[in-house]
């Protein structure tokens, strides 16, 4: 049964920073490409990054120098340290797990979703 459980959203002012976690269990993140999405209200599910299984990294134009994704797997958790946030950072974040080796920023190539932690910037 594979689980990702999304944590650490909430509400920053513009400037600031976060940091959001996604732990998965019944799916090892060491054998499985992983990504971050995210979706405002009205708008399209993004791709923000993306991490492959060996660790290679991708990002969106718009939070490039601003955002990085990394995982710990040993404790079989992804994260996105978010910095020098913007309003229209503001969103749903979902982080998506897939076991082909690179699948990028396009959400529909990816098969396991968590429920979401929501990001509020002011």
């Amino acid at each position: 049964h594979v689980q990702l459980v999304e944590s650490g959203g909430g509400s920053v002012q513009a400037g600031g920073s976060l940091r959001v976690s996604c732990a998965a269990s019944g799916l090892p993140l060491r054998f499985n490409s992983m990504g971050w999405f995210r979706q405002a209200p009205g708008k399209e599910r993004e791709g923000v990054a993306a991490i492959t299984r060996d660790g290679g990294t991708t990002y969106a134009d718009s939070v490039k120098g601003r955002f990085t994704i990394s995982k710990d797997n040993a404790k079989n958790t992804l994260y996105l340290q978010m910095n020098s946030l913007k309003p229209e950072d503001s969103a749903m974040y979902y982080c998506a797990a897939d076991p082909v080796r690179a699948r990028g920023l396009d959400y529909k190539r990816y098969n396991y979703w968590g429920q979401g932690t929501q990001v509020t910037v002011s």
